[in-house]
């Protein structure tokens, strides 16, 4: 028997007045797979985990940071960033943000602590504060 799982990123879909919201679909020792919602201006801290990740922009628009650079993501777009780089997500101003993000392996509660630093502090890219 094979296991599976299977959502429906739209009913998933819930978003916080916070911080972004990750909707965990799966996550195994060798996978993590969210659906996440970004209120306009909501962000993942910019940090670099030893994992690799898969964006996959669901709609709305926003940037993702790899290393020194960012780009413009829309409706579509896969970025895919390689693990230990700089990286983070970023909605717009202007518009909510729905993505689905898989990181392989999933990153230690340790290299989260950057993120739920960042978000605490309001900073999208903590070194350049």
């Amino acid at each position: 028997m094979v296991a599976v799982t299977a959502t429906n990123f739209d009913a998933e879909r819930a978003y916080d007045d916070q911080k972004f919201n990750a909707v965990e679909v799966f996550k195994s020792d060798r996978m993590k797979v969210v659906c996440g919602y970004f209120e306009p201006g909501q962000f993942i801290p910019v940090h670099a985990p030893s994992s690799d990740v898969a964006i996959h922009v669901h709609s709305g628009t926003g940037r993702v940071r790899s290393g020194d650079d960012e780009h413009a993501i829309e409706p579509g777009d896969v970025v895919v960033v390689e693990a230990d780089t700089d990286r983070g997500i970023k909605a717009d101003e202007d518009g909510r943000l729905e993505a689905f993000l898989v990181t392989a392996p999933p990153p230690t509660d340790t290299e989260h602590d950057p993120v739920r630093e960042g978000i605490k502090r309001g900073e999208f890219d903590p070194k350049s504060a």
